[in-house]
């Protein structure tokens, strides 16, 4: 038994080093969409796991060469995609080819294998809300082919070896299903780290100065009031609203580094979500209507939220404000506002989908930073504003963007009965 137990212990060591190490130079995310930098890096760092796995195979099985490669194969195509799964699959393929020996196109055929099986689960394994169970699923099926495919070739196998393999197969599989989301939320967890002690420095900018700003902005505003009073300049006549206009605008602005700065107190209480979203909607619609943007709003259920209502509305409402102003006015186009149960217990997603003018991977990674804007006039707080109040509400918010495609917005949000329980 001891030696079955030794290769697979040195197959499942290199895996999940370089697991961790693979995290280190890309962190995972669901966030942020693979390029084909990151593609290619993932899918070489697999082939590098599988051909190490090969040198440590199962020794005393004549001349098989039973490993884990399977393994780094069928993750690196469920969570990076069909791209590094094929290029993973075939430089092992391809190493097991001049490696040689009696069954080398059984060797071949079990990696293709796991590629064919990840490739296909894929879609509903990243949307299921339970990866583990469904990677047992994904286990399951492939080892119905991997077992038919040995069944068929290899005959000399002991019950012993199928138990203690497939047996160490599945756990490690498993397992590696969830150190990967545990990873991922924990990169998560340190970027939102990041975001708020970046909101903290801005905050404390915006405390030093806004302040000292705004009363000689009233006081200015206050004299262009007066003097165009009874006034037959007809220069100032012209040029006063506009004036005003950007005094005002400027106002604003300090208003939101204020916000940002100092927050002002929750007044909690329990919020029917489907009323918010129907009074938000309908407050923005003549500016859709005036921009040539249809707003259409669907929602799934009922669910109260216990938060402040203005702050959740403000949150909302910049969401679909920006979706609206990212349209272009001459073609048109809609926002979608979708309301359904969240993927756990006790929580409830809200999705904001525009097909606008979208963003990049550079603009996505900077949304909602100090300072940062896609828009030619603007601060970028209002993005700022609506990620700390969303925060502030315990919930998430997630962008997904791709150019000239549109942009979706994903919040999620505790429903009252977490707060309950």
């Amino acid at each position: 038994m001891i030696y079955l137990i030794k290769p697979l212990i040195v197959n499942i060591t290199i895996i999940f080093s370089l697991l961790f190490n693979s995290n280190m130079f890309f962190p995972f995310s669901k966030r942020k969409p693979l390029n084909f930098k990151q593609q290619t890096v993932f899918a070489l760092f697999s082939a590098f796991a599988a051909l190490l796995c090969m040198l440590y195979p199962i020794e005393t099985l004549e001349e098989t060469h039973f490993d884990l490669r399977m393994i780094p194969i069928m993750l690196v195509t469920l969570y990076g995609g069909a791209y590094p799964g094929l290029l993973s699959a075939v430089i092992v393929s391809v190493v097991r080819y001049f490696i040689g020996g009696e069954f080398l196109y059984v060797g071949i055929a079990v990696s293709i294998l796991a590629f064919i099986v990840a490739v296909t689960f894929r879609p509903v394994f990243l949307k299921s809300a339970n990866k583990g169970l469904y990677g047992l699923f994904i286990l399951i099926f492939y080892y119905s082919g991997y077992i038919f495919i040995l069944y068929n070739t290899v005959s000399f196998l002991e019950m012993s070896f199928y138990l203690v393999y497939f047996l160490a197969f599945a756990a490690t599989f498993l397992s590696l299903i969830y150190v990967v989301e545990h990873l991922i939320l924990a990169n998560q967890q340190f970027d939102e780290t990041l975001y708020l002690e970046k909101l903290s420095t801005i905050g404390q900018m915006a405390a030093a100065f806004a302040h000292e700003i705004r009363n000689p902005i009233t006081t200015v505003r206050g004299f262009i009031q007066y003097l165009n009073t009874d006034t037959k300049d007809e220069r100032l006549q012209q040029f006063a609203p506009l004036i005003l206009d950007e005094l005002d605008r400027t106002n604003k602005i300090i208003t939101n580094y204020l916000t940002v700065a100092k927050p002002t107190s929750f007044s909690l209480k329990f919020v029917d979500l489907n009323l918010v979203l129907s009074d938000s909607v309908e407050l923005l619609r003549p500016f859709g209507s005036y921009r040539n943007v249809s707003l259409e709003l669907e929602l799934e259920g009922t669910h109260f939220i216990y938060t402040d209502e203005q702050h959740l509305k403000q949150a909302i409402m910049n969401i679909i404000k920006n979706g609206i102003e990212s349209i272009d006015e001459e073609k048109g186009g809609f926002v979608k506002i979708e309301k359904k149960p969240g993927d756990t217990k006790g929580s409830v997603i809200i999705t904001f989908i525009d097909n606008g003018i979208g963003m990049s991977e550079e603009q996505l990674e900077k949304i909602g930073l100090p300072y940062y804007t896609t828009k030619s006039k603007g601060t970028g707080l209002g993005s700022m504003i609506t990620n700390r109040l969303v925060h502030e509400m315990k919930g998430k918010i997630l962008y997904d963007s791709k150019v000239k495609h549109g942009t979706k917005v994903t919040v999620i949000l505790p429903t009252a009965s977490h707060y309950r329980n």
